[in-house]
């Protein structure tokens, strides 16, 4: 098993172009595994990539147009684009002041299955707002996380959606940290009309140094899956 990951920092990247580079990145570490069955040394890599995305709306497979309250118009407007995906969840939106990350990675690199990958996933974005004294928790109706879920209060921070395919996953997670949160009124985050979205920066009212939660989030991520960088 190989537990090392490659971590990536894409800065800021469209939204198409970095689902092509994820794809492609899948297919790598799907064809190492197929190479494994032939050569016992042979290794499956493991990715780690950050990006921030222009604005724009994404739809999981499984989810509802009718979420996304916008027209063609109303979205060019907004400076925004939509893409329909094949990652599961409904809808999201992405833009400026959040940090997305995608992991590629063999999951059986790490002797887990999907539940717990998505699992582990939610723990380090936890862990990480506790270090803002932040007290996010995961809710057993939907992924992600949230602060004072199960509360009438409830409110998602971060929004979670994987596809995995032969145990290789990618999409990943998208983490609130300076975002315009006007742009989630154009949507049914998640396909919810009942809870609301916020921030690391609404929540502390105070704009947040980014470089700085990217760290932190990358050295919880690789402590929790138990991964070397």
């Amino acid at each position: 098993m190989n537990t090392k990951i490659i971590f990536q920092d894409l800065g800021v990247s469209e939204y198409k172009q970095t689902w092509e580079y994820q794809e492609q990145l899948m297919q790598k570490v799907i064809d190492q595994k197929q190479a494994k069955k032939t050569d016992p040394s042979a290794k499956s890599e493991n990715y780690l990539l950050f990006v921030e995305h222009p604005h724009v709306y994404t739809l999981g497979k499984s989810g509802d147009e009718q979420n996304l309250l916008l027209n063609y118009i109303q979205l060019q407007a907004a400076h925004a684009t939509f893409f329909q995906t094949d990652r599961g969840g409904d809808i999201t939106y992405h833009g400026p002041g959040q940090i997305v990350g995608y992991p590629i990675i063999d999951l059986e690199n790490f002797g887990i299955g999907l539940r717990k990958y998505i699992e582990l996933m939610e723990e380090a974005i936890i862990q990480s707002l506790a270090t803002y004294g932040l007290a996010g928790a995961r809710d057993e109706k939907a992924t992600g996380v949230w602060l004072d879920a199960g509360t009438p209060k409830a409110r998602k921070i971060c929004a979670i959606g994987v596809k995995s395919s032969r145990f290789v996953t990618m999409h990943g997670f998208a983490l609130n940290v300076n975002t315009d949160l006007n742009y989630f009124q154009h949507i049914n985050p998640c396909g919810f009309t009942d809870r609301g979205v916020t921030s690391i920066e609404k929540e502390l009212g105070a704009t947040q140094d980014f470089e700085a939660v990217k760290r932190i989030v990358l050295q919880k991520f690789i402590e929790v899956f138990g991964a070397q960088l």
